[in-house]
């Protein structure tokens, strides 16, 4: 089943919901770092919830969620952002990608002992204007209960999020996740009936993994609620990096350094964080690059 994201309210009862499909975004992450499974399962569901919180964007806008956590992954990052109107792209990393601990007592990736404690940011920016970040300390290090955390203390919208990632030796089975936020004007009872009926719900990778698609998990947990106008977006690994980003950032080091890269045989090589792209400079175009300072 392709990757997609579909968001729809049911505003009769003053929800707007939003899910997707990401296994095919969380392999081809897993493939680019090699990472282990317990390090997979943790940036998969901080880039799931990058898109399932990037449902809203607009034009040049994008959501980028970080975690600074005191276990062995140390740092997670994961960005989500329109690559057109109908697609959206993202990508995710951990400054650690070898990470695989034992399975928690429910017999699930233990996310949160690999994470630790420390912080969650948000940020959200565009091309234009100044980003807006919110940071709160991670409550259990799940990542959605940490994500719902936020939305509740920095943007003050209850909320139910929902990420998840299935495994095997073989790579990943399934991915994917739920975000249902209460809507402004809607009372505490909405939110009390919300979190029953997501309580309720089976885990969401086993629905995706017996062959759920994003409106059949947005459906489950809709229930009897009725839902309006459905938009979907396909979603992709992508990547913001480019030869002039690092150009621009050799040309930050000043004169001098560049002048040292060109003395080295190798000239200057730099590695995306996030796409494992390999960019490489001879001597000779870091002194053209020196010669435009």
């Amino acid at each position: 089943m392709p990757d997609a994201l579909l968001a729809a309210p049911a505003r009769d009862a003053g929800v707007a919901f939003v899910a997707a499909i990401t296994t095919e975004l969380v392999a081809d992450i897993r493939r680019r770092h090699d990472l282990w499974p317990t390090a997979s399962a943790a940036v998969g569901r901080l880039t799931t919830g990058a898109v399932l919180f990037g449902a809203g964007l607009k034009g040049n806008e994008r959501i980028s969620l970080q975690i600074a956590g005191s276990g062995p992954l140390q740092t997670l990052a994961a960005d989500a952002w329109l690559l057109d109107a109908h697609t959206i792209g993202a990508r995710g990393y951990a400054h650690n990608p070898q990470v695989d601990l034992p399975v928690d007592v429910r017999g699930k990736f233990d996310v949160a002992g690999a994470v630790g404690s420390g912080s969650l940011q948000v940020t959200r920016s565009s091309d234009v204007g100044q980003p807006y970040a919110g940071v709160v300390p991670l409550h259990s290090g799940e990542i959605g209960e940490d994500l719902a955390l936020y939305l509740a203390q920095s943007e003050q919208i209850p909320s139910v999020v929902a990420v998840g990632v299935l495994a095997n030796p073989d790579g990943i089975v399934a991915a994917g996740g739920l975000f249902a936020r209460v809507l402004p004007g809607s009372d505490e009872r909405t939110r009390i009936e919300l979190e029953k009926r997501a309580r309720s719900l089976p885990p969401v990778t086993t629905s995706i993994a017996r062959g759920a698609g994003a409106e059949e998990l947005m459906r489950d947990l809709a229930g009897d609620w009725k839902l309006g106008s459905m938009q979907s977006k396909s979603v992709k690994f992508a990547c913001r990096c480019s030869r002039e980003k690092v150009e621009a950032v050799l040309l930050g080091l000043g004169a001098d350094e560049l002048l040292e890269l060109t003395r080295r045989p190798d000239g200057a090589q730099a590695v995306c964080e996030y796409c494992k792209r390999r960019y490489a400079f001879t001597p000779p175009q870091v002194a053209a690059l020196r010669a435009r300072l």
